[in-house]
């Protein structure tokens, strides 16, 4: 069992995650990340849909540490880039080392730094579409390749009305 994830909260200095006691399963359970994501929206249903759209893209699963070729990994169900580890460890004053395990076996710990990081681009650009670029890459023509096919993902998961304006919208 894990001991810990974190929860984002907004802080003097803007989001920084605090770790919280957790359960953690070690198994694939579309149920379990399902309860992580819902939870993470913290009843946003654009936010549930935005990190489902994020999950379906990524396509990771709970133990995942997929090999990058720059060197990098990506992490756990919504692939999370080894490249935040370090800045992740500093925010919550922990060892990497326990934070790339608990991003690789703790779905909701991968699930609540996804969000942060996407709520993260949201704030810094004001723009959803931006921000889920960013949560790929900070390359421009990568953000806007990513952007397509998150949106392509959502239409599959979701219908091409979660685009519709008044009440779908994945933004909303």
């Amino acid at each position: 069992m894990i001991a810990s994830r974190f929860i984002p909260l907004a802080g003097a200095l803007g989001s920084a995650l605090v770790p919280q006691p957790a359960q953690a399963r070690e198994t694939t359970d579309v149920a379990t990340l399902s309860a992580c994501i819902r939870r993470a929206a913290q009843g946003r249903p654009w936010l549930e849909k935005t990190l489902w759209g994020l999950r379906d893209q990524e396509g990771g699963w709970i133990g995942a540490e997929v090999r990058n070729s720059d060197g990098s990994h990506d992490l756990g169900p919504l692939q999370v880039n080894s490249w935040w580890v370090g800045r992740i460890s500093q925010l919550v004053a922990r060892p990497e080392v326990q934070v790339r395990y608990w991003l690789i076996h703790d779905a909701c710990f991968n699930v609540d730094v996804a969000r942060w990081i996407f709520l993260s681009g949201l704030r810094t650009t004001r723009d959803y579409w931006r921000a889920i670029g960013i949560y790929h890459s900070p390359t421009g023509w990568r953000q806007r390749r990513y952007a397509r096919l998150v949106a392509s993902k959502l239409t599959v998961r979701f219908g091409p009305a979660v685009f519709a304006a008044g009440g779908n919208d994945a933004r909303r």
